[in-house]
Parts: structure tokens; C-alpha cells; sequence
């Protein structure tokens, strides 16, 4: 017999390398043919429910590592909550109108205005539905586990029913009306916008300060040769200027510079002064802004009548003090022409076009951005042009086409925000918040929030349930929403455009506003943002296996003005409570230079490509390891990093399960009391580790689930407990107490770092459960493990942590030998220890090997005084030496006590003992290198 074959050297055929990217999709199909997911719900039937709701992406292209990071989060908490004992569901969802598809069919050359809106919107639909296809296959790829036999769909006919009963209920409520005023609107979609459709970019624009003359000063300005400056950044509004508004608390200085005389707000007048170069110029006298109420103006351009007005919303912070208002294109301009009975007056049309309105023939049918050299000009030829110059400033855009928006005036269907402001904002008080600032964030957004225009001019979408009398009266209904709920559930929206107005309403409709029972049809949609908001009544409340409120929602920090929003809202009007009970928001994936990333700057990684070439599992690794409450960067070097942790992770495990393959956990398996107390310590060590990663996971903390599960695996096991166990798991006796216990510790360790792990890497921990010895066929079927209570293991702890300290100083002072050259390997070495009194009490305190621990050759705990050439450390004095002795070729150390066994002469006695015993036949054969 060879030495080597006395030795226990574990074997399994667990692969050091995962080939994740085959054995994953092996794993998923194993998954989906035995109903995994099915499985897990079922043993939790009847426990406490946890039901998390998903946010619904948008059904357009292949995933990106948003999109990753989103539903691995999402997928790690329901399947933590599931191994923790919670019933927890996932129905994932995709929200499926709006403009996006309409563009991507406009590129394939489809024109939506020649054709028949019913065909049109089948295009939509069929293309939505592909797209599904495809982001389905990707998140699944990922490992996400749900539902996906039975998503939401905005489009499905249930769900836009149920929309249609939210609108509803809102109208029944007093909460939705029509009205005419400025909104955002896109002329390059030829649509309004939500405040969450509108991102900002930088802009360059002109900057105009513009005279207008004094018409009539009320006896306190002198209109001879006096004008009011305004200063504003869109020239182009300036036909469609009304008025003039002044701060009533405000001073104003009239200004005299040569011959004329202007009206700027005294704070500005320096800044003015400066910018339109008046050299020397004379305060001639002082007005209150209370003062130039109704005073007026003529036109610089076309000389009508310009109304000077008072409100608060001018500040001093820009301009001259004096606000050119044109009530058709902006919210304060409106606010303060409804007050003084001014007409709202819009002259552009879908486009962004002069309309005939005005007064202007040359401006009719130029676009509005042209309009500004334009005007300028007509300005500067007028004389009221004080100066042109241009700036860089932030702009509001077209979320979708990345082109300029605009105020713009037209007659939209709001939702009230203000009739229920303060009961959203109650009610936001009741919602956990994680980060916490979110709170404030959303109470904000909130709190200044205008009214929502929920009305878009667009073709794909559920259409505004509203019918028009003859005499033009709105007509909605509880009867004829319930009624055309009821179609939508059967047909789809689409049913709006291929019946007539009659056969939408119920039979025998009247109206007395309709004395001939003629009826027409609203042609424009739902903003998407409503879609997507009334998911916690068309998916939480309408489905049996869901509930509602949500105990969560999961999404980016952009969703505080996007789905948390609409949500809450729809839900505090129609419910009167939030649709959710906590709110978890994520930052932005950006690349390692912490830009966004994008196709020109060619930084984008996408999730498939990875899955490829790494595995799903790194990405989910990845998503576990960053901080997402705030902006995350990942990037090619940074998902190598964590394929290295992968690969540390994975080969700890392989070492695990070689070296257990001979443990029956059934019939080897030590209780803790008589574990070896370095095994008790590991013991106590795993379970102080199970407990935090337990409550990290409560938390929704992955990043520290993974610091702590990396940081035992890499310090506790490998570096400490793993690295001398081989001098016990190897040399031992097969069946010796050591060996047991210390495969005990090992077994116990395995077991409880893959479940732990599960809902972070469910395909190695199901791969690894594959080699355990566990009752259950799945990990994934199995309960996160329970933290155990231990008999004086705080104590346990205190003493093996300081011994901790005293293996720092030995480690320390054998580097120091072998940088001498003293010794090469730790088994070279001979160390004396001259311990602290405190030191020496731990040590006599632990019933241990540590000579063994400690790996060197020989061992000396010293009770003599250090001599002087010792080396002094916090923990004692050190002498390193360099062992003597012969090498044993079966457990590599160096002893004097080879030969001294004449059966096995070529063995230490220690070896020879224990071969002798596990292989008595030896004795008789002998043994060879």
C-alpha cells in the first residue's frame, strides 16, 4: 500500500469550473418541468403572505442591466421570503400602450393617420406581444422565478376593464374634469405629456430683453417715452403676449438712460444695468408693484392693449422684475390671466405651428423654434429689441424623442390632485420608506404637484370612456362605465373603435342632451401612466393568489414621479388608502466612470451577452454585491471581479463537499456539546453568521448578506478553519472524534451557506444541494436555517477571538522567518510562545491542538520569562526556529519520533499509530512512498 492511500483525501465530482452558461438553462428547464415555483407555494399555503408587486417595464427591446438589477433584486427577496416562511407570489407584468410602439412601427414605414385606427392598433398589440416573447426568455434566463405562465399585461381585455373602473370610480368621485391650460406638450409626438415623460437636457437659447411702451401709467408713470422691460428665453411667445406681471411687494425704479425712460425692479436694476450697458443712467422715481396694477401696455409688435398685472410667482432671482405673460404657454401665466379674466390664448397647433389666431399672417404655419430669429428680428426693426444674446441652460424634453417641449394650452381631461392632496399625503406617512429620504421626496413631488392631465392624442392606448351628447356634454356614467368594462373584458379596447357609439352604451340609452339620440365617441387615450397605475386594482385586488394593498413595490428612484406615483394616486382616490406598504427604490446602472450608458459612448453591457460568456449567476452575484439604494457601476472589469468571487465561493464549496463525501450526516453527525471547542467555535461562528444575513435579508440589504457571507468563507474558512483541517480531515483516523467533529462543523456549514445563498445563486446552490445529503430533491423546497442557541457561547466566542489575536503575532513572526529564509512553509517551523498572563489563561482555558491550528512542525507554550532575543507583541513574546527533524511522508511534518514504530519505520509515530489502526493489514505488508 502507498502512503498516499492511508490518506482521506476527499473526492466529488462537484466541478471546480461551473460552465454556468450551459448548466444554468439544464437547471431552469429541470425548474419549469417539475413546478418549482408551484411547489414552493403550495408548502406555504396558509403561512403569513408577503406579496410583492411588480412594476410593470415597457414591452420594447431586449433587457439591459436595469432591467437585471431590478428583477434579480426582486427575485432574491420573494425567494428569501419563501425559504423564510411567507407565502410570496410573483406575477410579473409589462406595460404595453404608448408612444415607444408607435415609433418603432413608424421606422418599419407604418403610417398610423392613413389607417383604420381598429388595424393600426392590432400592429401595436402584435408588436407589443412579440416583445413580451422576448423580454420573457430574458428574464427567465436570468433565473427569475414566477408566474410567467399567467403575467399582467396592460393590454390584456381583464386589465383594461378593470382600468376603465378606475377612471371611473374617480369620476364618479368628482376628481377627473376637462379643462383648457397649459400643459407639457410635445410637438414631435404630437402629444401631451406627464411630468414623468419629461427629462432635461441642455439647451442653447436666446436671451431678449424687450421695451414695451407705457399706454397708460393710471397717473403715477408718465407713458411719455417710458417703457416696462420684460426679459425672456422664447422670443417666439411674444405674439402671444397678453400682459404684463409685476410682484405687488416688489419696488420698481424708473430708469432714465438719455432720452427714455424704462420700469425695471429696483433688486435687478444693477444686473439689468449691466446687461444692457447703461453707462450712466438716473433712478427718477419709485412705484410698488401694488401700484401698476392695471396699468397697461402697448403691444411691442402690434400695439393692442397689454394688461399690467399683479402675482406673487415673480421673483427677483432673474429678469428685470417684470414677467412677460402669455396666459397659452405657461402654468403661472395661466394662473394669473384667470384671475384678471383674460381669454387663454394658444395660436400653435399639434405640431408646434402658427395657427391663424395669430396676429401675425407671416408667423401662420412656421414652427414655433423658427419663429424665434423671426421675432427677434421684428423686435429689433420695431425699436423694442434692448438685446439679443444666447445661453446654455437645462431644458425640458420628450422623454421618447429627445426633442424640446413646450408649454402649450389646449383642452385636456385632468385628474384632480388637489381634491385629495392632503389624504395622498396622509397616507404617504403610512408608507415605509427604504432609503428613507424617498418619504420626503414623494411627499414633495406631492405636495407641488398640478393637476395630472391624463388625456394623450395619441392612437395607442385604452381610449377615455367618454361619450359626447349633441349639445357636447361629457357623459360618463356609473352605468356606462360598468357597461363598456364589461365589453373591454370580452373584446379589448379595441372593441372603441370597431362599434359606433350606440352599440357602446347600454341599450336603450338616453340623454336630454341628445334629443335625437345621436351620440359620438372621445377619440383621445389614457395617459400610459394611468395604465400602469390602476395595476393594484386590475392585478393586487382583481386576482385570487394576490393581495392588496402590496407589501411592496420595487422600483428606480425615477418612479417617485412615474408608477409610485400614479399608483398612489389612483389608489388614494379610488380606495382611500396607498397601494403599497413599502416602497424600495434602486439607483441607476452606470458605467465605472459613472456615466449613463448609452450606444454613442459604447459602454453598454448587455445582460444576454454576459449569460453567454459568464453565466446568469454573475450578473445575480453582482446585483448582490453593490449598494442599489444608490447609483450602481458595473463594467466589464467589475463583473471579472465578480466571476473571481464566484469562483472563490465555488471552489470553497467543492472543498466542503470533497471532504465530506465519507460523512453521513445521519450516522456521523456529533452533537454540538461534544464537538472538538475549535469546532464549537466555528460552530458559533456560522450560526452568529446565519443570524445576520437573516436579518440583512429583513432589511432588503443583499449587499451585506454578500460582505458577510464573503468575508466568512474567505477569512473564517479558508484562510483559518479550512486551512489546518487538512492536517485532520487528511491525516486523522477515518473515524477518529476529531475528524467527525470537524466534518461535523463543515457538513453543518455547507448545508446552511447554500441556502443562505439560494436566493442569491439558486443554480450552484441547487447544484450543490445535488451533492448534500438532504432529505428534500430541491434547495429550493427547503426552509432558510433556524439561528440555534448555544450554552455559553458568548464565552466561547470571547476566549477563541482573543486566542484569534495571539495566531495574528504567530502568523506575523513566521512571515518575518520566512522573509529571512529561515523556513519556507509554516510545517518548517519550531515556535516558542512566551504568552501575556491573560493570554496564558486563555490558552489553558481551550482544550485544543494548537499546534495543529496553528500549523507548524512543533509547538512550545512557554512558562519561563521571554529571553532577549524574542520578539515582543501585544499577545506575548515569539522565538521562531526552524524545526528538527525528519519530514513524515504522510502528514509532512517535521518530527523526532520517525522509525521509533518498527512496523511502519517510514512514518512518524503519530501516522503510524493511525494507520495501523484504520489499516491493520499494513503492519504486515508495510507501506511505500
Amino acid at each position: 500500500m502507498r502512503v498516499k492511500d492511508t490518506l482521506n483525501l476527499g473526492k466529488t465530482k462537484f466541478k471546480m469550473r461551473g460552465n454556468l452558461p450551459v448548466r444554468e438553462a439544464e437547471w431552469q428547464k429541470e425548474w419549469d418541468e417539475n413546478k418549482l415555483y408551484e411547489q414552493r407555494l403550495k408548502l406555504n399555503e396558509g403561512k403569513p403572505r408577503f406579496d410583492l408587486h411588480d412594476g410593470p417595464p415597457f414591452a420594447n427591446g431586449n433587457i439591459h442591466m436595469g432591467h437585471a438589477l431590478n428583477k434579480i433584486s426582486k427575485d432574491i427577496i420573494v425567494r428569501f421570503k419563501n425559504m423564510d416562511g411567507y407565502y410570496a407570489p410573483y406575477v410579473p407584468g409589462w406595460d404595453t400602450h404608448g408612444l415607444p410602439i408607435e415609433q418603432q412601427l413608424a421606422k418599419q414605414g407604418v403610417d398610423r393617420k392613413k389607417m383604420n385606427r381598429a388595424e393600426y392598433r392590432q400592429l401595436c398589440e402584435d408588436y407589443a406581444k412579440k416583445e413580451i416573447s422576448k423580454q420573457k426568455a430574458d428574464f427567465k434566463r436570468l433565473g427569475v422565478m414566477g408566474d410567467w405562465d399567467h403575467p399582467y399585461i396592460t393590454l390584456q381585455p381583464e386589465y383594461e376593464a378593470e382600468e376603465i373602473r378606475v377612471f371611473g370610480k374617480m369620476f364618479e368621485q368628482g376628481y377627473i374634469y376637462k379643462g383648457k391650460k397649459p400643459v407639457y406638450w410635445s410637438p414631435s409626438s404630437e402629444s401631451t405629456l406627464a411630468e414623468a415623460e419629461v427629462e432635461y437636457h441642455d439647451v442653447k437659447s436666446p436671451s431678449i430683453y424687450v421695451a414695451f411702451p407705457v399706454k397708460d401709467g393710471k397717473g403715477i408713470i408718465d407713458p411719455k417715452d417710458t417703457y416696462f422691460v420684460i426679459w425672456t428665453t422664447t422670443p417666439w411667445t411674444i405674439p402671444a403676449n397678453q400682459g404684463i406681471t409685476v410682484n405687488p411687494g416688489f419696488d420698481y425704479s424708473v430708469v432714465k438712460v438719455d432720452d427714455k425712460r424704462y420700469v425695471v425692479g429696483t433688486d435687478r436694476l444693477e444686473a439689468v444695468a449691466e446687461a444692457l450697458d447703461w453707462k450712466n443712467y438716473e433712478v427718477v422715481q419709485h412705484v410698488k408693484g401694488s401700484e401698476m396694477d392695471r396699468m397697461l401696455a402697448s403691444h411691442p409688435l402690434y400695439g393692442q392693449d397689454v394688461l399690467v398685472m399683479n402675482a406673487m410667482h415673480v421673483t427677483a432671482a432673474d429678469g428685470t422684475g417684470l414677467v412677460h405673460t402669455a396666459s397659452g404657454f405657461g402654468e403661472d401665466d395661466y394662473n394669473v390671466a384667470q384671475r384678471y379674466d383674460l381669454p387663454v390664448f394658444s395660436p400653435l397647433d399639434n405640431k408646434g405651428c402658427y395657427t391663424d389666431e395669430v396676429p401675425d399672417p407671416e408667423l401662420v404655419g412656421m414652427f414655433y423654434d423658427d419663429a424665434n430669429k423671426v421675432v427677434s428680428e421684428k423686435l429689433k426693426q420695431s425699436g423694442n429689441l434692448l438685446k439679443l444674446s444666447f445661453f446654455t441652460h437645462s431644458y425640458p424634453h420628450d422623454w421618447r424623442t429627445k426633442k424640446p417641449v413646450i408649454y402649450r394650452a389646449t383642452t385636456q381631461w385632468f385628474a384632480s390632485i388637489e381634491k385629495c392632496r392632503k389624504q395622498i399625503l396622509e397616507q404617504i406617512d403610512q408608507v415605509n420608506f427604504m432609503p428613507e429620504w424617498g418619504k420626503v421626496r414623494l411627499h414633495n413631488m406631492i405636495k407641488d404637484r398640478g393637476d395630472w392631465v391624463i388625456s394623450r392624442q395619441r392612437a395607442w392606448g385604452v381610449p377615455l370612456p367618454i361619450f359626447y351628447a349633441e349639445d357636447d356634454t361629457p357623459i360618463v356614467t356609473p352605468e356606462t362605465i360598468e357597461h363598456i368594462a364589461q365589453i373591454f373584458a370580452k373584446e379589448g379596447s379595441n372593441a372603441w373603435y370597431k362599434r359606433t357609439a350606440k352599440e357602446l352604451l347600454p341599450d336603450g340609452f338616453t340623454s336630454p342632451h341628445s334629443p335625437n339620440g345621436e351620440f359620438r365617441k372621445e377619440t383621445d387615450i389614457l395617459d400610459v401612466w394611468f395604465d400602469s397605475g390602476s395595476s393594484h386594482r386590475a392585478v393586487m385586488a382583481a386576482r385570487e393568489d394576490l393581495r392588496f394593498p402590496a407589501d411592496m413595490y420595487l422600483e428606480g428612484s425615477d418612479q417617485y414621479r412615474g408608477w409610485f406615483n400614479s399608483s398612489l394616486i389612483t389608489s388614494v382616490a379610488t380606495t382611500g388608502q396607498a397601494p403599497y406598504r413599502n416602497i424600495l427604490s434602486q439607483g441607476f446602472v452606470l458605467d465605472d466612470k459613472g456615466h449613463k450608458m448609452s450606444k454613442s459612448l459604447g459602454n453598454i453591457i448587455a445582460p444576454n451577452d454576459i449569460i453567454k460568456k459568464m453565466g446568469a449567476e454573475i450578473i445575480r452575484l453582482w446585483v448582490a454585491s453593490v449598494d442599489a439604494t444608490s447609483d450602481v457601476a458595473v463594467s466589464q472589469d467589475i463583473l471579472q471581479q465578480t466571476s473571481e468571487s464566484y469562483r472563490k465561493i465555488r471552489n470553497t464549496f467543492r472543498y466542503m463537499l470533497a471532504n465530506t463525501s465519507d460523512f453521513d450526516p445521519e450516522k456521523d453527525c456529533i452533537a454540538y456539546e461534544d464537538l472538538n471547542s475549535i469546532d464549537q467555535y466555528l460552530e458559533v461562528r456560522l450560526n452568529e453568521l446565519v443570524k445576520a444575513c437573516l436579518e440583512s435579508y429583513e432589511k432588503y440589504d443583499f449587499n451585506n448578506v454578500f460582505k458577510k457571507i464573503f468575508s466568512f468563507i474567505s477569512n473564517d474558512l479558508s484562510a483559518f478553519y479550512l486551512d489546518f483541517a487538512k492536517d485532520v480531515l487528511y491525516i486523522e483516523g477515518k473515524n477518529s472524534h476529531a475528524r467527525r467533529s470537524m466534518q461535523t462543523v463543515i457538513y453543518d456549514a455547507a448545508v446552511k451557506l447554500a441556502k443562505v445563498l439560494t436566493p442569491i445563486l439558486p443554480h450552484t446552490m441547487e447544484e450543490i444541494w445535488s451533492f448534500l445529503k438532504e432529505k428534500e430533491d430541491y434547495i429550493q423546497l427547503t426552509n432558510m436555517p433556524k439561528v440555534e442557541e448555544y450554552e455559553n457561547s458568548e464565552e466561547l466566542l470571547a476566549k477563541w477571538q482573543k486566542f484569534m489575536s495571539l495566531r495574528d503575532d504567530v502568523l506575523k513572526v513566521l512571515e518575518e522567518a520566512r522573509d529571512k529564509k529561515l523556513i519556507g512553509k509554516s510545517f518548517e517551523a519550531a515556535v516558542t510562545i512566551y504568552p501575556t498572563e491573560e493570554m496564558k489563561s486563555v490558552i489553558d482555558s481551550l482544550d485544543a491542538n494548537f499546534r495543529q491550528i496553528l500549523i507548524v512542525s512543533k509547538l512550545t507554550i512557554a512558562d519561563d520569562p521571554a529571553p532577549e532575543n524574542a520578539e515582543k507583541l501585544q499577545n506575548g513574546a515569539f522565538i521562531v526556529e526552524r524545526a528538527e527533524g525528519e519530514v513524515c511522508p504522510r502528514c509532512r511534518m517535521i518530527r523526532n519520533d520517525i522509525g521509533q514504530d518498527n512496523d511502519l519505520p517510514m512514518l512518524c509515530g503519530r501516522c503510524a499509530e493511525i494507520v495501523k489502526a484504520d489499516y491493520p493489514e499494513t503492519a504486515q505488508e508495510g507501506l511505500e512512498e
